[in-house]
């Protein structure tokens, strides 16, 4: 290949500068790197002057932890507790002639001024929490109804309702659970009083319950 030829000397001296700029670059860029390392070195001498010498830790035997097994499931608490609500409430008790000969079959703990149970049939207390039994067999709804019994009375509510279903459904049309919600309850001392629902809130087929210490329940 030809080389280019030059036109003239003042060619010549540009192309000399050129060639002495980029020579003098390349000194200061190798300059400065040559700066870089000399100062790196400057540090790790210094480190290990200012640090001394080091000694290496002995190894140490490490045990491997495995995963956190789960809480174990109290199963014979559970079960102890499931006995224990159901022997709380018998099926034998006689209710009938602790309820009152109303049309909606009230029922007052003795000390419970009758008013309480007016009040209730015409809604005087909020319905906090509610059950519905309708539809369960005798001992599941018996459970059910002492759990949340012993639930409702521990969060200090008042006023409750149960739901236990007309009987349309059974044999006979008869509302076996309604007499048995009715025994379930007079036998808990949380229970103070409990009449009929009203229509819009279940009728025949449910129970408003008052709920309460009997010693510092009052008629009203």
């Amino acid at each position: 290949m030809n080389k280019p030829r030059l036109r003239s000397l003042q060619e010549l001296k540009t192309l000399k500068r050129r060639l002495d700029e980029a020579a003098r670059e390349r000194r200061a860029q190798q300059a400065a790197l040559a700066a870089r390392e000399a100062a790196a070195r400057r540090e790790r001498e210094l480190f290990a002057t200012t640090v001394g010498p080091v000694t290496p830790l002995a190894p140490v035997a490490r045990a491997l932890l495995g995963r956190t097994p789960p809480e174990p499931v109290p199963l014979q608490r559970l079960r102890d507790e499931a006995a224990v609500l159901r022997e709380a409430l018998s099926d034998d008790f006689d209710v009938e002639s602790l309820l009152d000969t109303d049309e909606s079959l009230s029922w007052r703990r003795v000390g419970i001024g009758p008013d309480v149970v007016k009040k209730l049939r015409r809604g005087g207390w909020a319905i906090q929490a509610q059950l519905d039994l309708h539809g369960l067999r005798r001992d599941e709804a018996r459970e059910r109804l002492a759990g949340f019994l012993r639930d409702t009375a521990r969060q200090g509510l008042r006023c409750v309702r149960i739901v236990h279903g007309k009987g349309n459904g059974s044999p006979g049309k008869q509302a076996v659970l309604k007499g048995k919600v009715h025994g379930w309850l007079v036998q808990k001392t949380e229970v103070l009083a409990f009449a009929q629902a009203r229509a819009a809130e279940g009728g025949a087929g449910a129970l408003v319950v008052l709920l309460g210490s009997p010693a510092s329940a009052s008629a009203g």
